[in-house]
């Protein structure tokens, strides 16, 4: 996609899935990169492995995104231990459990919330700091299509988003002074393990590959497509791009 050559970036949730897919090509393009992971360990030193090989230096660091002391912590061992830090990528979630708001426990409706958007918040405000000292740097947000329907029993999942999205457009503006681009990416239905267990919930779909005669271009978006579109919006190509928010669906909505 283009040189990323000197560039360091931290993909949180980037042990799996979508952050995987990310981590992976911001490596091939020439990046150092560090995974955050909250549980998965063996996952995440799987794909820092998988970085390293890539000829660039690999990470992976435990940290819990919704816990506010956490995102400091790893905010710290960031810096100790990479030294830079220029390119953010939120790609950390959870789903929620498809109820009505009616019968939505406060606890779950908390739990996504800090996931999807106190998390960002914090790691955003304690690697500011950092990422300020580098003459580019990028945040990229991963979000959903959720949040243009809104569809019913999502509630907790279409508030966390929308939250993200605000506050990726707020940092945009803020942080343009210092040489930061700010998008965000937003994809439908993805081949990964959260994708797999959407279609099988709201479709009864048990492959997720029984979906791609009906998808467009043939076959459901995977966690590279999503990839390709972040290795465009953190290169030069994309020098002047900045507060967007790019949707990743095949057009479907």
């Amino acid at each position: 996609m283009g040189s990323l050559a000197g560039r360091t970036a931290l993909v949180t949730g980037g042990g799996r899935g979508i952050g995987r897919a990310i981590a992976l090509a911001l490596a091939a393009d020439g990046a150092d990169v560090a995974v955050a992971y909250r549980r998965d360990e063996d996952a995440a030193h799987k794909t820092a492995a998988a970085v390293e090989a890539e000829g660039v230096r690999g990470h992976a660091f435990r940290a819990s995104v919704d816990d506010l002391e956490e995102c400091r912590a790893l905010a710290r061992r960031v810096e100790s231990d990479l030294g830079a830090l220029d390119i953010l990528v939120h790609s950390a979630g959870i789903a929620s459990r498809g109820h009505s708001v009616a019968d939505t426990d406060p606890a779950e409706l908390e739990r996504v919330l800090r996931v999807h958007a106190f998390g960002p918040h914090h790691l955003s405000q304690a690697l500011l700091p950092l990422m300020r000292r580098a003459e580019r740097s990028d945040m990229v947000f991963v979000s959903s299509v959720i949040t243009d329907g809104m569809p019913p029993f999502s509630g907790p999942y279409s508030m966390g988003k929308a939250a993200m999205e605000a506050l990726a457009q707020t940092i945009a503006k803020e942080e343009r002074r210092h040489g930061m681009h700010v998008n965000v990416v937003a994809p439908g239905v993805v081949d990964t393990d959260m994708g797999r267990r959407l279609v099988r919930a709201t479709a009864g779909i048990e492959d997720i590959r029984q979906a791609d005669a009906s998808s467009p271009y043939g076959h459901v978006c995977t966690p590279e497509e999503v990839a390709d579109v972040v290795r465009f919006l953190v290169s030069d190509a994309a020098s002047y791009v900045t507060a967007q928010r790019v949707v990743i669906d095949g057009g479907t909505f």
